[in-house]
């Protein structure tokens, strides 16, 4: 990487870092009020998570239509365009809490998770002119954006549920609609590469993506993001839900979400470090081995201390075990192939996350919230074995292996 490529790459982290702390402070907000809102304004005690589900699955089904409009248009572009769904589904939530209609609530989280779709490429678009360890790196700095959002979001919701008297959680929203609008002069900043060169990109599109799939160290790549994630949402989706209903308060279940999230982004200091030093998989594989410890945490107890330290280590897992399979992911693909390579892989994940976050609170609802915590040990088990053998091998990391 030359000085000049260096600097570019740089910049870029910077402004991606910025814009994550503000867009990723979306989905807290929805995580923590979604159920509770949905408690508020759904007759049936099974819907209640509906809102926070339908936020993972307009995540799920945004990330493929993400990946071609920024094809299109560029990363800029693009992004500025999910800045406008992230206000409008902050507009239209508020706007169901208001009208005491569910149906539109639900809509409102829908939306959201498509600009969260955009946000979630912010890590995969730090690396697109690194190379190197600076590469690894990049994911994890841009990553660190998320300790701001971890403050941002779960201290919106505590300054803001009772803003507008009568309609507790309206202000929350429209403090979400808030802070997408303010991501917009940060976006702009961000520098792409020139139409010529885009346009290159669009003529060589790579391999075809079903031989990209079919790649074992892409499949475990895959398989590993699925798992960190699916699980990490599986358990937060039902987390506050099930603090509340323990006897804890709201506003003890938004500090639970905000130290989970805290935890989830501020191991990014170490984390590209880390897998420079002893590699992706096996921080992937130690990712998923505290996940398994958290659940040890929940099912010894109900009291405040059991949710909290169960949801920091599932933070801290989830960011080893994420952060390892996006890297593993950046090493299976061109730069030609990103954009298949890296859609598919979201979509493959956040599609999982959606059904993930849709039988957590059926599950919650009929067996409770230990069962949610048992079912986390087949799933990590399920993947570690592979993962770890994996680690084991010397494997050149490289696109064409």
């Amino acid at each position: 990487m030359t000085p000049d490529n260096q600097a570019f790459a740089r910049r870029n982290i910077y402004v991606l870092t910025a814009a994550q702390a503000l867009g990723a402070a979306s989905p807290p907000i929805i995580i923590s009020l979604g159920g509770l809102v949905g408690q508020q304004l759904s007759s049936d005690p099974a819907l209640v998570t509906l809102p926070v589900s339908l936020f993972n699955l307009g995540l799920a089904v945004g990330t493929l239509p993400a990946a071609f409009v920024m094809r299109q248009i560029g990363r800029r572009n693009g992004y500025l365009l999910g800045t406008g769904f992230g206000m409008a589904a902050g507009l239209v939530a508020a706007w169901g809490i208001f009208a005491t209609s569910f149906a539109i609530f639900c809509i409102g989280t829908f939306i959201a998770g498509f600009y969260a779709a955009y946000v979630q490429s912010y890590r995969f678009a730090a690396t697109d002119a690194a190379t190197g360890e600076l590469k690894a790196k990049a994911i994890s700095w841009v990553m660190i954006g998320g300790l701001i959002a971890a403050i941002i979001g779960p201290q919106l919701v505590i300054w803001t549920r009772d803003a507008v008297p009568g309609t507790p959680y309206v202000g929350s929203f429209l403090s979400q609609a808030a802070l997408a609008l303010m991501a917009v002069p940060v976006l702009l900043m961000l520098r792409t590469p020139t139409a010529a060169a885009a346009g290159k990109g669009r003529e060589d599109t790579g391999r075809p993506l079903m031989q990209i799939l079919l790649m074992p160290r892409y499949m475990l790549a895959v398989a590993a993001g699925v798992v960190s994630y699916g699980l990490m949402v599986f358990v937060m989706t039902a987390a506050p839900i099930a603090m509340v209903g323990h006897g804890h308060s709201v506003d003890h279940a938004a500090l639970g979400i905000q130290w989970h999230v805290l935890a989830m982004f501020a191991p990014s200091f170490v984390t590209g470090h880390l897998m420079a030093r002893f590699g992706k998989e096996r921080v992937t594989a130690f990712g998923l081995l505290l996940i398994a410890i958290s659940a040890v945490f929940a099912l010894a107890g109900l009291q405040l201390v059991h949710f909290y330290v169960s949801l920091i280590l599932l933070g801290v897992g989830w960011n080893f075990g994420f952060i390892g399979a996006t890297a593993m992911v950046t090493d299976c693909h061109t730069e030609a192939e990103r954009g298949k390579a890296q859609g598919a892989n979201d979509f493959l994940i956040f599609g999982t996350v959606a059904a993930a976050s849709f039988f957590a609170g059926a599950l919650l609802h009929a067996s409770g919230w230990q069962t949610i915590n048992w079912m986390i040990f087949p799933a990590v088990a399920l993947i570690l074995v592979p993962l770890l053998w994996q680690s084991a091998r010397t494997v050149p990391a490289t696109p064409a292996e």
